[in-house]
């Protein structure tokens, strides 16, 4: 389906643009940008290949994908902003990425084969292992574990959302709109409103 693969590439370009603007707040180089970039980019989706046996893993080859990526941290490091806008847009971008990885993501897991429940998992761990480990090269405690955030919980939210219209007559487009939509909405309604799950 190209639909699926447009949302792959429309990812990878917003995530590498969130790991380059997180390399900025932590004032590294354009390599660091683009090592940040490359993990928040790819981490995700090569996890998940690797977990269900796609092989070459997705990026591999894929001169289109290392363009974007190459695209977003040169635009990124030319771009001049204050530290607090910067930190606005990474929250954003981020936001978005996450849906549009939750859904390719799924997506991708069901065409190898994958039930709906573990694709499920397979597109939250697309979405989210990525930023996990740029989180850890910058050492940062991850988003995905912090207190407080909402964000795991989002992309899970919006991919049993994401599987429940694919039994529906709903377009696969207007599906995948509907699981970014939902995504992001959870992730700034929380951060707003600071909701958060119970301690253990």
């Amino acid at each position: 389906m190209q639909w699926v693969q447009a949302v792959i590439y429309l990812g990878t370009f917003v995530f590498a643009v969130t790991g380059a603007l997180k390399a900025r707040t932590h004032q590294m180089d354009i390599f660091g940008g683009a090592v940040l970039a490359f993990a928040t980019a790819y981490g995700g989706g090569t996890i998940r290949d690797l977990l269900i046996g796609i092989r070459p893993v997705n990026w591999v080859n894929d001169y289109l994908a290392l363009i974007l990526v190459l695209s977003a941290v040169i635009i990124t490091f030319l771009f001049k902003s204050n530290l607090r806008e910067f930190r606005r847009f990474i929250f954003l971008t981020d936001a978005v990425g996450i849906g549009l990885f939750t859904a390719g993501g799924i997506q991708i897991s069901l065409q190898a084969g994958v039930n709906e429940v573990y694709a499920i998992i397979m597109g939250v761990i697309s979405a989210t292992f990525g930023g996990l480990l740029a989180d850890i090269l910058s050492n940062e405690v991850p988003a995905l574990l912090k207190r407080g955030e909402l964000y795991a919980t989002a992309c899970l939210i919006g991919a049993f959302c994401y599987i429940g219209l694919r039994h529906t007559p709903i377009d696969a487009g207007i599906s995948l709109l509907i699981c970014v939509l939902v995504v992001v909405t959870i992730r700034v309604v929380s951060k707003w409103k600071r909701l958060r799950l119970p301690d253990i």
